[in-house]
């Protein structure tokens, strides 16, 4: 069966990975010159705390190719065929980390690194499909045309307290310090074609919820949505019930936003992550191609380690 990598900047619940059997590579968080693993040496509560409270602030970093070359090859000894799906390449440089471990792994074995063009919960749930399809018994390459379709239907939204923490770990342009200078507002982004950018300000967070409704309504048929949160669980369960009335037929997963991306985003986030479903016109086009198909005849956080060389290329997150 095809296994299914990722990083931890997809922030998929822990369950959710164990039950669909994919493997979580972690990034890294610095306070000083202490390294922390997201998610296993560092939660969200404890960064939150140090951020607000304490004189360093965090930088992230990359797993290091080693990391993703141990992994692989742990994988290795089950499977041939690895599909490895990861941060978007244009604001990390897990991608790169994620094809030097590829490159460095000496198991026979097939493996396919995917830049995701995506952050959180958008990723999650690439990977989660990705992981479904494998279930099911699909061939790598169902898998990986499944993963692809989802690139261009998966969109993301996030409002956040404040662009202070993004503008500290230089994640926006100067159009993002612009708004970061406007004060009482509750500024949002979005990705497009991989680049995390500002999309708006919202004048109050009742303002801001309702901005991501919109969001949702914009994108509707939806095939899978994710609330993600770094903060309150209430707000983002409020938040999955309002998605609920608008799309009936969903089931907003609720994640936490882990601490990696929370030393960008900061406390006080909302994210609204989701996967277009196909129109009916296309839906029907699609089963079309396929008719005519059966009709014819049959013919890139550097971990201290050996490979300390390959860990230089993947310093930042």
């Amino acid at each position: 069966m095809v296994k299914i990598v990722t990083d931890s900047t997809s922030d998929l619940p822990r369950e959710i990975a164990s039950a669909l059997g994919i493997t979580v590579v972690p990034a890294y968080v610095h306070f000083g010159d202490k390294s922390y693993r997201d998610g296993v040496d560092i939660g969200p509560d404890e960064l939150y705390r140090r951020m607000l409270d304490g004189p360093v602030h965090p930088t992230t970093s990359a797993p290091a190719p080693g990391d993703f070359a141990e992994i692989y090859s742990k994988l290795a000894r089950e499977t041939d065929e690895i599909v490895s799906i990861v941060v978007t390449s244009k604001q990390s440089a897990v991608y790169d980390s994620a094809l030097m471990g590829k490159e460095s792994l000496k198991q026979k074995c097939r493996i396919e690194v995917i830049d995701s063009q995506s952050v959180t919960m958008g990723l999650g749930l690439m990977a989660i499909a990705a992981a479904k399809k494998a279930q099911a018994g699909a061939s790598i390459e169902e898998v990986l045309e499944a993963v692809r379709q989802a690139i261009p239907r998966t969109h993301g939204l996030a409002l956040l307290d404040t662009l202070k923490y993004a503008l500290k770990g230089g994640r926006l342009s100067k159009a993002g310090t612009l708004i970061g200078s406007l004060v009482r507002v509750r500024p949002i982004l979005t990705i497009k074609a991989g680049v995390i950018g500002p999309s708006g300000v919202a004048r109050t967070h009742a303002k801001g919820i309702e901005r991501l409704c919109e969001f949702v309504v914009k994108h509707r048929p939806i095939e899978d949505i994710a609330v993600v949160h770094s903060a309150s669980s209430q707000e983002a369960e409020s938040l999955a019930e309002q998605i609920r009335s608008i799309v009936p037929q969903s089931h907003p997963i609720i994640a936490r936003l882990g601490s990696a991306l929370g030393v960008h985003a900061g406390p006080g986030a909302l994210v609204v992550a989701l996967r277009e479903g196909k129109g009916e016109a296309e839906k029907t086009t699609e089963s079309e191609r396929r008719g005519k198909r059966f009709s014819l005849p049959s013919l890139r956080l550097p971990h201290k380690r050996d490979d300390s060389s390959l860990a230089k290329a993947a310093n930042c997150l």
